[in-house]
């Protein structure tokens, strides 16, 4: 089954307030192994990044302000999250906005009957405690030292190394075994079927691994 970690950055946190997406970072898993299939692009909000947005992700006014509009890439955005499940660390927030960018486009809104919201998923397990995207990874031992600052794509391979951790899979389902999987199987099962066999020995046998024995007893004056 084929799944997209998502993740975006804006210029700040209310689209009510008129924030913009400034990057999207998509990451494509297939039965939750990571594929080379990614979606990544720089945006031109067409409007000022807030300062404190500038704090978390870095991206100045002059760094954006020769980036593609959400317009540029809608359709090839689209394309590549058809019909695929979704995974969103936080979904309200950037659902919020890509509707947004969507709406102004005139396009049809995300329905959120195919995204996973992680942050439920962990508020859920984990009652209580940190489910920021930082603390799980804590919690998982996941090395999270690239995130100096928040960036679509880095936050996406962090999510989908949480998101594993999170059904409880230490490691991603594969379809196929590699031939060194394949070897420690069958060695695995040797052992496990000698170890369950019963030899019942003969008469004849017992005879001769009695007069063995008293002959190696004898040699070796024990």
């Amino acid at each position: 089954m084929k799944e997209i970690v998502l993740d975006t950055e804006t210029t700040g946190l209310l689209v009510k307030d008129g924030h913009r997406i400034v990057e999207i970072g998509c990451i494509e898993l297939d039965n939750l192994v990571p594929t080379k299939n990614i979606f990544h692009c720089y945006l031109n909000p067409e409007r000022k990044v807030s300062e404190k947005a500038f704090e978390v992700h870095g991206y100045s006014d002059e760094f954006l302000s020769n980036k593609k509009k959400f317009s540029d890439i809608a359709d090839i955005f689209l394309d590549f999250i058809k019909d695929k499940k979704i995974v969103i660390h936080n979904a309200d927030f950037d659902i919020g906005h890509l509707n947004n960018e969507l709406k102004l486009l005139g396009r049809n809104e995300l329905k959120k009957d195919n995204i996973v919201d992680t942050l439920e998923i962990a508020r859920n397990k984990f009652p209580g405690s940190g489910i920021s995207l930082d603390a799980l990874c804590k919690r998982f031992r996941i090395d999270n030292s690239r995130r100096e600052k928040h960036t679509a794509l880095i936050d996406c391979e962090l999510l989908s190394k949480v998101y594993i951790n999170l059904l409880g899979q230490k490691e991603p389902k594969l379809n196929f075994l590699d031939e060194d999987e394949k070897t420690k199987i069958n060695k695995d099962k040797i052992k496990t079927d000698y170890s369950k066999k019963i030899v019942t020995l003969s008469s004849i046998e017992i005879q001769e691994h009695n007069n063995f024995l008293k002959k190696y007893l004898k040699k070796n004056n024990f």
